[in-house]
């Protein structure tokens, strides 16, 4: 599964990727619309990133199952079935979960590339990962279905 990776070292701190981000997702060049977030880190590197893992614990916490993983393994929101309750932004220890006062949806970094094709520090990149485990939800329907 493709998963967006950061390299602190190589970060100027220009925000372009966040920018571009919400440029490709809400035509709005507005960086508190990007799917991640460049902020101060608190170690030597001087910036650090709040992106999606794609890990899936927010899968299980959604009411109306708007939130699943796609045949790549990405995490994505199906806005048609959330019902705006942030179940899911509150779970996400990592805040990658993000809202803004102009969507009712959460939304999140699906890996597009869009950020790394921008990075004027090549300090983003998309790597493919080993697939993660299913969610609990995943593994309890395949119990289901096997009896």
């Amino acid at each position: 599964m493709d998963v967006l990776v950061f390299d602190p070292e190589r970060c100027l701190g220009h925000h372009m990727c966040e920018k571009a981000c919400a440029e490709k997702w809400f035509k709005d060049r507005d960086r508190a619309k990007g799917a991640l977030q460049v902020v101060p880190a608190e170690t030597p590197a001087k910036y650090r990133v709040i992106v999606c893992t794609q890990c899936g614990d927010c899968i299980d916490v959604c009411p109306t199952k708007a939130i699943y993983r796609n045949q790549n393994g990405v995490v994505v929101i199906q806005k048609e079935a959330c019902v705006g309750c942030l179940s899911c932004v509150s779970f996400c220890d990592i805040w990658a979960m993000r809202t803004h006062p102009d969507t009712v949806e959460p939304f999140k970094c699906v890996a597009c590339g869009r950020c790394v094709e921008v990075c004027p520090g090549n300090a983003l990149s998309i790597q493919d990962v080993a697939d993660a485990a299913p969610s609990q939800t995943a593994r309890w329907e395949e119990r289901m279905d096997a009896r």
